[in-house]
């Protein structure tokens, strides 16, 4: 049976905590937004899908190729906002300034997928962390709202890139680290 999968630079236990408190300062209760917990707040360079047993050995090797010769980079977290845009939202998010290091990194990744049938995302990478998701038929647009009017800025280093498995459980899916390339420094 196929596991979901994407690739992702993990953030410190620190930038998390801070991430997800001036999220819920902002945030507050909301029943029409599933807000994604603390532990799982990352960066996604790139979402997989499902991926089968017999393709899951060719996505090591390439994470490894694309990361060659990456080093640590420091990266912004900055403010919050909504997908999609003009329209009643679906995900809330904390933006990452789209750093040049950052952006050729992502490029890499997408391209080594590529290379080992991947398909290429259609839509240009706009760096963020999903800190909710709206459910399905439900409204968060004033909650959105407060979100894009809040201030918040952080700095951390990436450091690594994951390979994660996206388990399906009944409170939410869980995620599992299943390969980890730490950038050379």
């Amino acid at each position: 049976m196929p596991g979901r999968f994407f690739l992702a630079i993990p953030l410190p236990a620190e930038v998390r905590r801070r991430l997800s408190t001036r999220v819920a300062s902002v945030g507050g209760v909301d029943e029409a937004v599933r807000w994604v917990p603390e532990e799982q707040l990352h960066l996604t360079l790139k979402f997989l899908g499902d991926v089968t047993d017999d393709r899951l050995p060719d996505v090591a090797p390439a994470l490894m190729d694309a990361c060659h010769g990456a080093k640590p980079f420091p990266l912004d977290v900055l403010g919050f906002g909504s997908f999609p845009p003009a329209r009643p939202p679906r995900v809330l998010w904390a933006g990452i300034e789209a750093a040049p290091s950052l952006e050729l990194l992502q490029d890499k990744v997408e391209r080594a997928m590529a290379a080992v049938e991947f398909p290429v995302e259609g839509q240009p990478f706009r760096p963020h962390v999903t800190v909710g998701r709206v459910k399905r038929g439900r409204s968060a647009g004033r909650t959105a709202e407060r979100l894009a009017g809040a201030e918040h800025h952080d700095t951390f280093v990436a450091e690594r890139v994951e390979l994660m498995e996206s388990i399906p459980h009944a409170t939410g899916a869980r995620y599992a680290v299943r390969h980890t390339v730490t950038l050379a420094t």
